[in-house]
């Protein structure tokens, strides 16, 4: 395995610390938020590092007062705070009576909305911010060898830098078959660990589709109010991610329903057993692979940006529209190196009318079409998204 990756997020971290008592960052397990956290509170002179899924670090908080007391001048880091929620409560009146920032640095697995207590306890004294597993513009330099181990691999720390992609696919099975039977259960669910994978399975093959919940509930034979639950759980997870549709002020008939995507690559290709990359570039996921390989790396340098996508009843779509106040971005997502659009592409840049127009593809270099849409690689509209809007 290669050394330590560095990560966007640090510096933006050091700086939410210098405004705010407590800075969150949320992601996935293993996404690499204890590495990042170490290398955050490694040069500080005054830090502690706890983490709450360790017995022993546990059992130092049975008195989180006189613990907190002990370390006052420093800057305190809680790992996988979900498991001890109830320690909001307290944060809150050590970050009041102390009067002062970069006071802790918390760690959770779990969506804002699973742990809720800190938006009830900590409400103007937090600042939440969201890892991802690695990036296109975190990995090193721009070459195909890179794009595709990361498109094929995913992001997380393990599976991107295994030594090999057979390495790679055991790890990616593994942290699944433990994300259903360990991790949902610590976080106080009590879903069938089977059934659940069999929906997130579901999920992997309308990946870049409509959510019918109707449908998958059918098909698993439970409620859509079970399947809903399900999705949400996986959603606030960091999981899946539900892609709600645009709803500009036009007198069109818009499809309402939200789209759904595996949020990481890697986990996609292993929940529909693709194990290399010629297997993906020859199964018909592949353009939806891509499209939400893409999408991921776009959100995670946009987000000041609202995300949707657009679809009318007459077939006007979209992938991704990005919207912030008047501004309005476009971005149509394709896995061919010649990529095409159709009709409905070039009848939804007539109903919205977007600032900037991208179709975003494997290609080495920008290109112009028609109508000054932009054909451009990836790595070129990140740049641009970190650096111009």
């Amino acid at each position: 395995m290669r050394g330590i990756i560095p990560r966007n997020l640090a510096v933006e971290i050091n700086k939410r610390l210098q405004h705010n008592p407590v800075v969150a960052i949320l992601g996935p397990r293993q996404c690499g938020k204890t590495t990042l956290a170490g290398q955050i509170i490694k040069p500080l002179k005054n830090s502690v590092y706890l983490d709450l899924e360790n017995p022993a670090d546990l059992a130092k908080l049975d008195d989180p007062l006189a613990f907190f007391s002990l370390h006052k001048d420093d800057l305190v880091c809680l790992d996988e705070i979900q498991r001890a929620p109830e320690l909001f409560k307290t944060l809150r009146s050590i970050v009041d009576e102390r009067g002062r920032n970069s006071q802790f640095l918390i760690l959770g697995s779990a969506g804002r909305d699973l742990i809720h207590q800190s938006s009830e306890s900590l409400a103007g004294r937090i600042a939440y911010l969201d890892l991802t597993p690695f990036l296109l513009n975190e990995i090193g330099p721009v070459s195909l060898g890179n794009f595709q181990r990361l498109w094929l691999r995913g992001g997380f720390p393990r599976s991107y830098l295994a030594t090999d992609d057979n390495n790679s696919f055991q790890w990616r099975k593994d942290f699944i078959r433990t994300f259903l039977e360990r991790d949902i259960g610590m976080l106080g669910f009590r879903m069938p660990p089977a059934r659940l994978g069999r929906l997130w399975k579901m999920c992997a093959h309308i990946h870049g589709s409509m959510l019918n919940a109707s449908k998958l509930a059918d098909s698993l034979g439970v409620s859509s109010h079970t399947i809903r639950s399900y999705v949400d759980l996986l959603e606030h997870t960091f999981m899946i991610r539900v892609l709600m549709p645009d709803s500009p002020n036009l007198k069109k008939r818009l499809v309402k329903s939200p789209k759904i995507y595996i949020r990481d690559s890697g986990i996609l290709q292993a929940l529909l057993d693709i194990r290399t990359h010629d297997d993906l570039l020859s199964h018909p996921v592949i353009g939806a692979s891509f499209e939400g390989f893409a999408m991921e790396n776009i959100l995670a340098s946009a987000r000041s940006y609202e995300p949707s996508f657009y679809r009318t009843g007459a077939g006007a779509e979209i992938d991704l529209v990005l919207r912030r106040g008047r501004q309005v971005l476009a971005f149509e997502l394709k896995s061919s190196t010649i990529p095409s659009v159709t009709k409905g592409f070039w009848n939804a840049l007539e109903d919205l009318s977007p600032d900037d127009v991208y179709v975003v593809a494997p290609v080495k270099e920008a290109y112009p079409i028609k109508h000054g849409v932009m054909v451009t690689p990836l790595h070129d509209i990140v740049s641009r998204l970190n650096n111009d809007y």
